[in-house]
């Protein structure tokens, strides 16, 4: 083991250093604390980077998934299909309009809503698709904006592990009607918690800043900024769904950082699939033919004959002190979607019930990934 590592390896660890550190205390000493001059910054680079015309910076992706379905005007009696394979935010999104979740398949490879799997629980009354480009692989969301369009329904995309994706060359999120980004310390780049909302509407923008901010038609910054008194109006009901500059600070330092992390995570994901190669019964996450992903997230599926179960392989693996992590959630089968109805979802019960996430992240060292393909070559050839 490489000195200074520590005994247990983590599935994830933030790179974070003195950088990050300076740039919140030069935010916490200039007295602008809560949303400010910073978060204005982050959100131009953040849109920038995304080839996006307009960020909004909000609290979390949750509530950036919230603020695009209410952007929308999507209600009750509204359909919006949503991907069961994903964390349960992005159906409760749907709830908090309350409209209903429909829950569609998912690709067996990329773990992603496709054209067909959309297809086949549209309905009438289907007002949107909620895409999610999970765990940072792309969706197909060119085939998926075509059939939308012929469709006449809005495509939201969940983009909160996809910085640093690309479709087709250019990033996740370009050219995206809505996209929601989340910044927890279990993506590639983090604020500590936070999220985005990028649009090329303008209309849209503008509201989505008001209703982040009570539904004000004057932000906290700008009656600050003003040498006049600013009597601001309420024009509807909104949300404290606020970024801090603390956040921003951070956030801007990160996304210099892009680059460099995501380059390091996918020279990891090419040694694992190295390492892996000679495994038998263990099928890696994988870059789709349109598109590259960031390894947000390194999953392996054992075959259904693996010597090993799943879960019993987690914990073969935490006893060996390796932080891995079950696949991706079906949210159908949770309890808060008890008695919800749902179509037949065979390839999404397949990934969550075998699925496992491997740990990744920048500083991980060649010896730490070589003892965790060591417990997973041994539990392979177990018996």
């Amino acid at each position: 083991m490489s000195a200074g590592q520590p005994d247990r390896i983590p599935v994830m660890i933030p790179w974070l250093g003195e950088e990050e550190a300076k740039a919140a205390s030069d935010a916490v000493l200039s007295g602008w604390v809560a949303q400010g001059p910073r978060v204005a910054a982050f959100e131009r680079a953040f849109a920038e980077r995304v080839g996006a015309e307009h960020g909004i910076a909000v609290s979390s992706c949750t509530t950036a998934l919230h603020l695009a379905l209410v952007a929308l005007d999507l209600g009750p009696g509204d359909e919006v299909i949503v991907p069961s394979l994903s964390f349960i935010a992005t159906a409760n999104a749907v709830r908090y309009v309350g409209a209903d979740p429909v829950f569609a398949d998912v690709d067996a490879t990329t773990g992603n809503l496709t054209a067909a799997t959309v297809d086949a629980v549209r309905t009438a009354r289907t007002k949107a698709v909620l895409v999610v480009h999970q765990g940072g692989v792309p969706a197909d969301v060119d085939a998926l904006r075509a059939a939308c369009a012929d469709w006449d329904l809005a495509l939201v995309e969940d983009a909160a592990c996809a910085i640093g994706s690309t479709v087709g060359g250019k990033s996740v999120g370009h050219g995206a009607l809505l996209a929601a980004w989340s910044f927890h310390p279990r993506k590639v780049i983090t604020t500590g918690e936070g999220g985005m909302v990028t649009t090329d509407d303008a209309e849209w923008a503008a509201r989505l800043r008001r209703l982040r901010e009570h539904g004000m038609n004057a932000s906290a910054a700008e009656r600050h900024a003003s040498s006049k008194p600013v009597l601001e109006s309420y024009l509807e009901v909104g949300y404290n769904y606020r970024m801090t500059d603390v956040q921003a600070a951070i956030g801007l330092v990160q996304l210099g950082k892009l680059d460099q992390i995501v380059a390091r995570r996918r020279a990891l994901a090419a040694r694992y699939d190295a390492l892996l190669r000679d495994v038998p019964g263990l099928t890696a996450v994988r870059d789709p033919e349109y598109g590259q992903g960031n390894f947000q997230s390194y999953w392996v599926l054992p075959d259904r004959d693996f010597p090993v179960g799943r879960d019993d392989l987690l914990a073969v693996l935490a006893e060996a002190g390796v932080s891995a992590r079950r696949g991706i959630m079906a949210s159908h089968l949770e309890p808060a979607y008890q008695g919800h109805p749902a179509a037949p979802l065979p390839v999404t019960e397949r990934i969550s019930r075998d699925s496992l996430i491997l740990p990744l992240f920048h500083t991980m060292t060649e010896d730490q990934q070589d003892r965790v393909v060591a417990v997973l070559r041994r539990q392979a050839t177990a018996g």
